[in-house]
């Protein structure tokens, strides 16, 4: 089993943006489906949004218009969140995550507050 590492979460005021990295060496990431996923503490984990490998995406609603999920065509190395315009409500420890897989990686905690 894959663990991903994620990275570039961090605190920022609401309004601002933040791109968060996933990564694991030697992994395929353009075979792969390929989601990020977020969680409050004391909450179920919450599904955000998924890339296929033919590139379509998909987003929970509430994040629709302002995160962009893409992968890293170029070194086939990384999966990235960018997220734009975040809200206090995205405050979450972030997660990517690949489908079958049933490991998580530590995650990246996103704090937005001002």
């Amino acid at each position: 089993q894959v663990e991903f590492v994620e990275s570039g979460g961090g605190l920022v005021r609401p309004g601002g943006s933040l791109r968060l990295s996933c990564a694991a060496p030697g992994f395929a990431f353009s075979e792969a489906i390929m989601s990020w996923y977020r969680q409050v503490q004391g909450q179920a984990r919450e599904w955000v949004a998924t890339i296929v490998p033919g590139g379509d995406t998909r987003y929970t609603d509430s994040v629709k218009g302002r995160f962009t999920i893409y992968r890293d065509v170029a070194s086939n190395t990384a999966v990235y969140l960018q997220m734009d315009n975040l809200k206090p409500e995205d405050t979450a420890v972030y997660y990517c995550q690949a489908y079958g897989s049933t490991t998580w990686g530590q995650g990246t905690q996103v704090t937005v507050s001002s």
